[in-house]
C-alpha cells in the first residue's frame, strides 16, 4: 500500500470515527433529557422526548460571509464574484436556528448538495 493511500485510509478512519462519536454524544443526550419535569400536553400527560423529536427546526450551512457596502450590492449581476471569509478547504458551519451546532464538509449527493459532519459543537 503506498504512503499516500495508507494517509487517506487514516484520515478517512478518523473522519469516521469522528462521526460515530459525535453520533455516540447525541444519542445519550437525547436519552438523558426522557419527560421534561412539568410540562404537559393538550392531553394532560407529560410531554417526553418524543414529542421534541417531531418539532421541526432550521437547519442552515453557512459556507462563509462577506460584507459589501450598498454601491457594491448593487452593482452585483450575473457572473459577479463575492469573495467569502474562508478558504475553499476549511469546514462549513451547521446552524440551527442561527446557533452553530457542528461543521461539516460540503458534499454532493445525486444532484444535490448536502454535509457531511464532521465535528459536534461541545456546548450546543
Amino acid at each position: 500500500m503506498s504512503d499516500e493511500t495508507q494517509q487517506s485510509t487514516v484520515g478517512k478512519t478518523d473522519l469516521e470515527s469522528a462521526i460515530d462519536a459525535a453520533a455516540e454524544a447525541v444519542a445519550i443526550q437525547a436519552a438523558e433529557i426522557g419527560e421534561i419535569d412539568g410540562a404537559l400536553g393538550a392531553d394532560g400527560h407529560p410531554i417526553g422526548m418524543d414529542a421534541l423529536l417531531e418539532v421541526p427546526v432550521r437547519v442552515t450551512v453557512r459556507v462563509g460571509r462577506a460584507s459589501l457596502s450598498l454601491g457594491e450590492l448593487v452593482k452585483l449581476g450575473p457572473g459577479s464574484l463575492v469573495p467569502l471569509d474562508r478558504e475553499a478547504h476549511e469546514p462549513a458551519d451547521v446552524l440551527v436556528n442561527g446557533k452553530v451546532i457542528a461543521q461539516g464538509e460540503i458534499v454532493t449527493i445525486d444532484n444535490t448538495y448536502g454535509v457531511r459532519i464532521t465535528s459536534v459543537a461541545k456546548d450546543s
